[in-house]
């Protein structure tokens, strides 16, 4: 199966991602928008998935929590158990992150140029969800 990842943007976003990915039976990949480290936190974030996944079916779910060019977010992600980050951060201080990341068994998602479905601006998410991850099937 290609990875479908999803960006979403609040709890009932990921109750929707995980509710329809169980009924395709096929994996999730829940993103964070872009920079939600700044306004969201990466402990809400984790909470967020966590408590959608407590009401869902079981479904196989990875996370990507962005941490935008703030060195200190990317740190706290990891710290918090957070195993997929993405960044903008370059560098000494990007190489010094990833090396933090390895050893906890987390990583830098380097992948900018991968499709993603943005919930955000959508009116039937439910509709948009069964399309998107199907097409990975």
């Amino acid at each position: 199966m290609n990875d479908r990842p999803i960006i979403i943007h609040s709890l009932e976003d990921a109750k929707a991602a995980l509710a329809v990915a169980a009924e395709l039976g096929v994996p999730v990949t829940l993103r964070s928008a872009p920079g939600a480290g700044r306004y969201l936190g990466a402990s809400v974030f984790r909470d967020m998935v966590d408590e959608a996944a407590g009401s869902a079916p079981p479904v196989t779910v990875t996370t990507i929590f962005d941490c935008g060019d703030d060195p200190g977010l990317a740190l706290g992600a990891l710290r918090l158990g957070l195993k997929v980050i993405r960044t903008s951060i370059t560098g000494d201080a990007k190489d010094r992150i990833a090396e933090i990341a390895a050893q906890t068994d987390a990583r830098i998602d380097e992948d900018i140029s991968m499709p993603v479905l943005d919930l955000l601006p959508l009116e039937d998410k439910e509709a948009a969800l069964r399309s998107w991850l199907s097409q990975g099937k």
